[in-house]
């Protein structure tokens, strides 16, 4: 059997890199990985690399902080393109509205409201300005 590379996470870069990780470790239930974790004892905080996992401790998502300036995406014009993002899907309508609404709680716009149509989803950016997905499965 032949051996395929392994997707270890999806990284995001962001001009703030803990405040982005805090977005999407509320918004996907993740936690850090372990040494990750935001500083209790009021050292500096290194958000230069951050790792999310799941409850497994699987990687899913991280977070890497560049010092310059990064355009958002003008999305649904091209000017400035998505170049990537990320779907999410939920079980319900009612699930649908519930994650919108968590989303936008934690600091994400809505850049458009399919909701009418027959698969229903919204795209919204994170606040970094990367467009993602909800959908219903």
């Amino acid at each position: 059997m032949p051996e395929f590379p392994h997707l270890m996470h999806t990284a995001i870069d962001t001009n703030d890199g803990r405040s982005l990780a805090e977005f999407y470790r509320e918004f996907l239930g993740l936690q850090y990985r372990p040494g990750d974790e935001p500083p209790t004892d009021g050292s500096e905080d290194d958000d230069s690399w951050l790792v999310l996992v799941d409850a497994d401790g699987r990687r899913k998502v991280a977070v890497q902080r560049v010092d310059d300036p990064l355009p958002h995406s003008t999305w649904p014009s091209h000017e400035v393109p998505m170049q990537l993002h990320l779907d999410f899907s939920v079980s319900s309508p009612e699930e649908l509205e519930r994650q919108k609404e968590r989303a936008i709680e934690l600091g994400a716009t809505v850049l458009l409201d399919r909701t009418e149509e027959s698969e229903a989803l919204y795209v919204l950016a994170d606040p970094a300005g990367h467009p993602f997905c909800i959908l219903t499965r």
